[in-house]
Formats: C-alpha cells, structure tokens, sequence
C-alpha cells in the first residue's frame, strides 16, 4: 500500500471542492438561461413574428444548447463543440434568431477565456464557419452580406474572453511574484540569522578553544573551565539556530520553544565573550519603553553581537564597549574598540583567559592583547581595530548584514576607525520602522 502524504490529500480535496463549485455554479447558471430563453424562444418564434414556427424540435435544439453550457468550464471545447452543432441547426431549419445565439456567444468566450489557445482559435473559427451557412440555406434576405455580423457573434465573445485571460494571468504572475519575493526576502532573513548566530558562536568557541590549548599543560584547572565555557556557548548557540529555524517550520501552533534575541539579554551575551577573553562594558543612557518593537530588539542585539564578533575575531584589543541610548522615537547603538597596533597574533597569550561572570571579567588593559589567528568569513571589512576597511578573505557580509539591517527598519549604520584611536560602529534604529 502506498502512502499518501497529508498535504497531497488536502490539495487533492481543495481542487475537487474549487471544481465542484464550478459546476454547482455553472449548472444553475444553465438551468436559468435554458427556462428564460425558452420564454424568449416561444415569443420569438411565435406565428405571428416568425415565418418558421417554433415546435418541439426548435425548443430541443435551444435547450440541449443551453444546459450542456453546465459543463462549459469543464470541458469548454466540446461545449463549443455541442452548441455550435445545435445552433447551426436551428438556423438552417429557418427559426427566427433568439437566445439561442447568447448560448453560441457564451460557449465563444469560455473557449478562450479557459482553453489553450492553440486549440481555442480552431475551435472557435470551426463553430463560427457552422453556423455561417444558414445565410445561404434559409431566405433570410442577408445572403453573403451578412457574414460580417454574423462573425461578430464569435470574434467579439473571443476577444472579450481572451482579454480576461490575459488579465487574470498578469494578476497571477504579480501574486506569485509578491511571493516569490518573499519568500526570498525570508530566506535572506534566515541567512542573516545563522550568519550571526553560527559566526558569533564559532568565534567565541575558537578563542575558548585557544586558550584551552594554551593553558592544558600548565594550568589544567582552567583547561576544564574553558572547557566548559565552549560547551555552554556551543549550547546557547545551537538554541538560537533552532529558534531561527523554528520560525520557518512553524505551523502557527503552539508558542515559541527559544526567547527571540533582544536587548534585554546582553548579559548573556557579555558573559559568553568574557568566557572568550574579551571584556565589555555596557552603558546605558535612557529608559527603555515599556515594550519594543520586536524587529528593532532583535536587529539591536544582532548588531551588536557581529560588532563584538569581529571585535574577537579580527582585534587585538581585550575590551569593547557598548552604549545604548534610548530616545523617545529611536534607539541609538554605539560599540567601540581600541585598535590594536598588531591586530592579529598566531598563538595568543592570554592572561586571565576564562572569566565566568562579566561583571567581575578582566578590567580594560588586562593581559597581553592577542586574538585567533584566521579572518571569520563572513565580514566586509578586515574588522573592528585591524584595518577598518578592504575587504576578508571570508567574501562574507558582516557590516553590510548589519547595514542592511539597520536600513530595513529605516534606519542607519556606520562602521570606521575614529580620531581616538578606536573603531566604532554607530546605529540608529527607530521605533517606527516600516514593517
């Protein structure tokens, strides 16, 4: 037995239901037109206003045409097909014209509104060269000169069908572009998020693995306090990418498992880099409203986090800080770093590596200054403190990430060496970004 998968059942019974609809629609669509163009029929083939009276025959052909129009978008060829036999026959035997032309026009138009072109055009020219021989057949006093009104009754219900179609298919293709992109505008968002994510805690995770290896020989006592700081930030890690991803498997039941990143939780994240040697002080200016946009909290702290990720990664400086000012309509983000006169130190020395809690983390200056040999992909720049421009080896998008962050929320970012001495990187972010 073959399984079939849930959602393949689902669409399966959408489109049976959608067709059902159709045919519900179009039958009572049928109905109605077959019972009053039978009224109209009657008048207009009466004794006194035709010279060919009505009779049961006449009525068969009328109604035979309008109620298989209940299948016109089912099968719209072979509807057209079915009405232009019986239309051409009720002409060539001499009944007056009356709604039976409407069902000829009816079956026109859902031909090209429905079917495929290559077919539609021959069908619609084949319906149209049936019924244009009662000109000749019947004494109908138009002869030859009536083929061109006559041809109305296709050309018209035609292009008026196809116009629609052309309508509806730009509507469709704008829809699935709006899609498309965003779709694609999620799938970078993703990006961004692991980029962030895996490259702050692999970063992190080499300078504690460093350091290990420096400090195994000698001082095995740190060694396993090292130790466990990988594993604590290698566990936070991969709770944040289970998050990121959540969001794109989420089915809209049930809370989220993992709290989003927010700026609430910057202790967490000056512990990790206190762990990896790096101290960083924060300084708060304002009061934080009471509830902010969730966009901003977690595009605040993934700056912030790439700013102290590149700090570790490309900068020999041991400290950085963080400042935070919180204004009425925005929230202003400045992280700054000593530049380091050597940047970059094959085998760090550190002094005071593992600090466990970064209120107590080695105060600014402490230790030799040194960080991991290697570049992280994923920067634009060489990093805060190394050069403060040019390009890594990595190809990546660290900055311009955070740029592209900022200026999706309306607001701003810039990221260069200043007079002092320091690399900074300023953003505004404000609390009306566009959604």
């Amino acid at each position: 037995m073959v399984a079939v998968p849930i959602g393949s059942r689902r669409q399966g019974s959408a489109g049976r239901t959608r067709i059902s609809g159709w045919l519900m629609g179009d039958a009572v669509t049928a109905v109605v037109i077959a019972v009053a163009g039978a009224v109209g029929t009657g008048f207009e083939g009466s004794p006194q206003r035709a010279e060919v009276p009505i009779d049961a025959r006449g009525f068969a052909l009328f109604v035979t045409a309008a109620l298989v129009l209940a299948l016109r978008r089912r099968w719209p060829l072979a509807t057209l097909a079915v009405v232009a036999v019986c239309t051409a026959g009720y002409l060539d035997l001499g009944y007056a014209y009356g709604p039976i032309i409407a069902t000829f026009m009816i079956a026109v138009y859902t031909v090209a509104r429905h079917a495929p072109l290559a077919r539609a055009v021959p069908y619609a020219v084949g319906g149209l060269v049936l019924v244009l021989p009662h000109l000749i057949v019947r004494d109908s006093g138009l002869g030859v000169s009536g083929a061109i009104p006559v041809s109305a009754w296709a050309v018209v219900p035609f292009a008026l069908g196809y116009a629609l179609r052309l309508r509806h298919e730009t509507v469709a293709r704008a829809r699935a572009e709006v899609i498309r992109q965003s779709v694609d505008d999620e799938r970078f968002r993703v990006a961004q998020e692991v980029h962030d994510i895996v490259g702050h805690g692999l970063a992190a995770i080499k300078m504690q693995a460093d350091i290990t290896l420096h400090v195994l020989a000698r001082k095995p006592e740190q060694a396993e306090v090292a130790l466990e700081a990988i594993s604590r930030t290698s566990s936070e890690a991969l709770d944040e990418l289970r998050a990121a991803l959540a969001v794109v498997r989420r089915t809209g039941a049930g809370p989220e498992r993992f709290p989003v990143p927010s700026l609430v939780r910057l202790d967490e994240l000056r512990q990790r880099m206190a762990e990896a040697g790096v101290y960083v002080r924060l300084d708060v200016d304002g009061d934080a409203a009471a509830a902010l946009p969730v966009a901003v909290e977690l595009t605040g702290y993934r700056i912030i986090q790439e700013s102290l990720t590149n700090v570790l990664r490309h900068s020999g400086a041991r400290q950085a800080t963080v400042g935070i000012r919180y204004a009425r309509d925005s929230v202003s983000i400045v992280v700054t770093n000593p530049v380091a006169a050597n940047p970059v130190v094959a085998n760090p020395v550190v002094a005071n590596p593992v600090v466990a809690d970064p209120a107590v983390a080695a105060p600014p200056g402490a230790g030799a200054s040194g960080t991991s040999a290697g570049g992280g992909a994923g920067d634009e720049t060489a990093g805060n403190g190394s050069t403060g421009n040019g390009r890594s080896g990595g190809g990546g998008s660290g900055i311009a990430g955070m740029r592209e962050r900022a200026i999706a929320l309306g607001g701003e970012l810039t990221a260069a060496p200043s007079a002092r001495d320091t690399f900074e990187v300023r953003a505004r972010l404000p609390l009306g970004a566009p959604s």
